[in-house]
């Protein structure tokens, strides 16, 4: 068996004796976090800024667009219980998407933060946009799996999550 000896002098690692694929990887998921924290932030500001959209009915309301969509969605009854109270629907929907955005952009509950991204997208995709062809047009879908890195590995860096994480370590003793 051979045994080398390293006589480099420098480090080739960005941050220590870390490589940068490390580095990459264990930012890898922030600008996913960023984009669907500020998209869902700008949704639900845009709902609840958009007096027609919590009426019960008239053009661009969520009563009419739930209407529209009821008979062609995957799961009918979600939209009829949507429908016995339109404008509450629309309320909820907005603050969930305000609540879920938030939480993703400053990284705090991520994973659950994630896991609402990922139901109301869910719930979007098989009442509002299940017939769109093909598929891959409807964005709520590509949202759905988009969150689902998110729900699985949380949010490590950049966020309150790991500052929680990090205050706890230390005050435990540097254990977990």
């Amino acid at each position: 068996m051979t045994h080398s000896m390293r006589t480099d002098t420098h480090s080739p690692y960005l941050d220590g004796d870390r490589d940068w694929r490390d580095t990459a990887t264990r930012y890898a998921l922030l600008p996913l976090r960023v984009f669907l924290g500020v998209t869902f932030i700008y949704a639900g500001l845009d709902k609840l800024t958009d007096s027609a959209f919590m009426k019960g009915s008239g053009s661009g309301s969520v009563g009419d667009l739930m209407r529209t969509v009821r008979d062609s969605s995957a799961i009918p009854a979600l939209v009829d219980l949507a429908l016995k109270n339109p404008g509450a629907f629309g309320y909820a929907i907005a603050f969930g998407e305000l609540a879920v955005g938030i939480a993703t952009l400053i990284g705090l509950l991520t994973r659950l933060a994630a896991l609402g991204g990922a139901l109301i997208s869910l719930s979007l995709w098989l009442t509002v946009s299940w017939t769109t062809e093909p598929y891959y047009y409807g964005n709520d879908l590509i949202y759905l799996m988009a969150w689902l890195p998110l729900v699985l590995a949380g949010a490590t860096v950049l966020s309150l999550d790991a500052a929680l994480r990090s205050r706890r370590r230390q005050r435990s003793g540097g254990y977990r």
